[in-house]
């Protein structure tokens, strides 16, 4: 998917969603459980009762991951369910790889052809020989972890090296990459306030959001310090909607807490305008 596809996706459902598919067996509806493949059961009901109110889906590799052969094959049959049901929703793969270049070329396949997701987060710690080889897919995007939602964010990322924190100095080598229009990068709802240095070096990058809903991160914030002219947010939330309820009105009750926030952004966009 191109960037102005997404952008016009955003537009056309006054939206700009990211559900993440964080989908753990001890947290689903205990009935699904009974179901031949619970995670992708799971994962395709709130699927179809959101799928109207957001432009992305986010699943987190490790929850596939941890459940072996199994969860790769749900994962396998979630993003092959929303590519060919859905293929105007934009798909990341929340991977988090990076590693030196030929094995990272093979985590570009594996993500980029293999399982067609649109993008895929990277760590840039390796640096560019780690990241360049995801930046050569077209019409896929790569995903930096700059400054992220987590507490031990502070133990490196706003570190001064040399008078700048080393967030800083992440997105100011990256955009010097070959194919660097490609990138992302994804902030932290909770670090609402350090938008405004981070737009300085990447007006026109999409920012993937995470922490609004069960981490505390404001919406509001976000967009006043981190929305540009194209949009160039995608805010994610995970928890906060898709185990909205562990009872028989699960995929329902996520759809109410999807337009919630959907609600709220349809208000910010129109200020856009």
């Amino acid at each position: 998917m191109t960037t102005a596809e997404l952008v016009q996706q955003i537009h056309l459902k006054k939206s700009f969603l990211c559900i993440g598919l964080d989908t753990d067996l001890e947290k689903i509806p205990s009935h699904l459980l009974k179901e031949e493949d619970p995670l992708f059961a799971f994962n395709k009901a709130i699927i179809d009762a959101t799928q109207h109110l957001c432009v992305a889906y986010k699943p987190n590799i490790a929850f596939y991951e941890a459940y072996g052969i199994k969860g790769w094959i749900a994962l396998d049959k979630t993003i092959k369910y929303l590519n060919e049901k859905y293929p105007e929703i934009f798909t990341i793969a929340d991977a988090k790889r990076g590693d030196i270049g030929n094995t990272s070329t093979r985590y570009a396949k594996a993500f980029f052809e293999d399982m067609e997701f649109d993008s895929v987060t990277i760590a840039p710690y390796m640096g560019k020989d780690s990241v360049e080889p995801f930046l050569a897919f077209k019409n896929k995007h790569t995903i930096l972890l700059a400054l992220t939602s987590n507490k031990g964010a502070f133990d490196f990322q706003t570190k001064l090296i040399d008078g700048k924190e080393l967030y800083k100095e992440v997105l100011e080598t990256s955009v010097t990459y070959e194919n660097s229009e490609n990138l992302m990068y994804v902030v932290g709802a909770t670090k609402a306030t350090f938008l405004t240095d981070i737009r300085k070096i990447v007006p026109q990058s999409f920012l993937l959001v995470p922490g609004v809903g069960a981490q505390g991160g404001s919406l509001e914030e976000v967009c006043k310090y981190g929305m540009n002219n194209q949009v160039g947010l995608l805010v994610n939330s995970s928890r906060g909607i898709i185990y909205a309820s562990q009872g028989i009105d699960f995929a329902e009750k996520a759809a109410e807490s999807a337009l919630a926030l959907q609600t709220q952004m349809a208000v910010e966009l129109k200020q856009l305008k």
